[in-house]
């Protein structure tokens, strides 16, 4: 059976040393997992199409397969297992969903031998995928088990409302009772493809707190690097284009609050990172060595399973924002601060911590001894509110718009120049009229004065009258053009004009 090694990530030396699982050995656990899913995947096909009724998440089938075999199960050559099987209607109805036929299903998982992953996390839990990188099975503890079951109501109406998500794709709970050991696993879609190398591959919670790769991990060929490894990495963050950039946002959101509604929390986002500019060599050896399987009739591509299609949906005509194409594997593309073009795989793992009454007590100890926002043991608000911020401000940014060319510039200059001319006009005229107001008071004052003067001088009887508006007007009119014929001349003149005056 498959190791470790076979993806490059064991340590040199312990390439042949098989790993266990609750003291039963890693084939031994495939080879149950396989006859498992064969039996019953088959069974089930005999029972007819229906609706999913509430009782049917809570079924539990159970089957009993010897190493003799029986008139039901073939014989094999690993220790008599029981293997059960939890929700087997509403999970056919979740592949279902996701475009999943049961040949396609069993074929992946039953045809070739499950090829075992190196441990990303702490957890301790067993990675195995399937040959055609389509599946990904991974052993769950008892309360992980139980919670998912428990999760499966709200999980069915999630996905009949937005198959759109990155959220885990659960195709399948499983558990195998062997010498009075239960191993829980649950069969999810896969987030980074084995075809596609990729160049960083970051395990982020927006938290800072012991969030740094350690020694052991940085040592592997594939290591997962952590919070502030990213922020040191690429401190600039990774740049989309408008569109792609608010799909993500918006799918990111839109899947946190799901989770907050279910008091989720602890929850990551697997990032892999894969540099275009880098690897057209590599990607050219990688696709030769990855030959389609001819023997398989019609291979069925599993919906909404890529990052892209998880964002926006499969490449419909008007459904999508960027038709997919077959070389990026559904890689979402980016640029980073460097400007090198990029693909990006991505999904939300680790869903199946409840804030319960241990994670409390977890996050209540961590945060007297440390600063309480930082670890990443929280309330499911909370979390997912730094979640986001973390991943909105420092992780996805949007490319922003570019700058006015010079020819806009230019005619930019040229109206405010316009605007400023007419300006300086229009104040002129201003300035001009109230000149011309003045002046037309200044002579109806005086020529005011004068008839009163003169009035009084010859008939002493009369009162002195107010000279009409139109006597006014002329009258100042004349002073005006005097005062300014005077001016004009030089002062010879002046005296000359004064005296014929007198």
């Amino acid at each position: 059976m498959s190791s470790a090694a076979e993806n490059g990530d064991a340590a040199p030396g312990k390439q042949n040393e098989e790993k266990t699982y609750k003291k039963t050995a890693s084939s031994a656990i495939k080879g149950a997992i396989q006859l498992g899913i064969g039996y019953t995947v088959g069974n089930l096909t005999s029972k007819p199409e229906r609706d999913v009724l509430m009782q049917d998440f809570y079924v539990v089938e159970s089957v009993f397969l010897p190493s003799e075999g029986s008139n039901l199960t073939p014989a094999h050559h690993y220790p008599d297992f029981r293997f059960k099987t939890y929700a087997p209607l509403a999970f056919r109805y979740f592949r279902e969903l996701f475009g999943i036929k049961p040949d396609d299903y069993l074929y992946s998982i039953c045809s070739e031998p499950l090829i075992e992953l190196s441990n990303p996390g702490a957890s301790g839990s067993l990675f195995f995928v399937t040959s055609d990188d389509e599946f990904i099975i991974k052993t769950v503890q008892h309360k992980e088990a139980e919670f998912l079951q428990k999760l499966l109501p709200g999980y069915y109406m999630n996905l009949n409302q937005n198959p759109r998500t990155l959220l885990p794709k659960f195709y399948g709970l499983y558990c195998m009772q062997s010498g009075g050991i239960n191993i829980r696993i649950v069969v999810m879609n896969n987030v980074l493809p084995r075809s596609m190398r990729m160049n960083f591959t970051y395990d982020l919670k927006g938290s800072t707190y012991k969030r740094r790769a350690s020694r052991k991990e940085r040592e592997k060929s594939n290591p997962t690097f952590k919070d502030l490894d990213f922020l040191q990495d690429m401190h600039e963050g990774l740049y989309f284009d408008t569109e792609t950039y608010n799909a993500l946002m918006k799918t990111l959101q839109r899947d946190c609050r799901v989770l907050e509604s279910f008091k989720i929390m602890d929850y990551s986002l697997l990032l892999g990172i894969h540099i275009l500019d880098n690897s057209l060599k590599e990607k050219e050896e990688e696709t030769s060595q990855n030959v389609p399987d001819a023997k398989r009739p019609g291979i069925q591509k599993v919906l909404y399973s890529t990052a892209m299609e998880s964002i926006q949906g499969p490449g419909k005509s008007g459904d999508g924002i960027i038709t997919e194409n077959p070389d990026t594997m559904g890689g979402i593309p980016a640029k980073s601060h460097k400007g090198e073009k990029l693909l990006l795989f991505m999904g939300i793992i680790d869903i199946l911590q409840s804030y319960r009454l241990m994670k409390k007590l977890e996050h209540s100890w961590k945060a007297l001894v440390y600063d309480g926002d930082t670890v990443s043991v929280h309330r499911p608000s909370f979390y997912a509110d730094r979640f986001l911020k973390f991943m909105n401000s420092r992780v996805f940014k949007k490319i922003q718009a570019l700058k006015a060319s010079p020819s806009k510039k230019r005619c930019n200059s040229i109206a405010a120049l316009k605007a400023t001319s007419q300006e300086i006009v229009s104040s002129v005229s201003q300035e001009w009229q109230d000149e011309k107001r003045d002046l037309l008071t200044e002579g109806q004052s005086f020529s005011s004065l004068d008839e009163e003067a003169l009035g009084c001088r010859r008939r002493p009887d009369l009162v002195p009258s107010t000279p009409s508006l139109f006597e006014a007007a002329s009258l100042a009119t004349t002073i005006s053009s005097s005062s300014l014929y005077v001016d004009e001349h030089d002062p010879q003149d002046r005296t000359t004009l004064y005296s014929n005056s007198k």
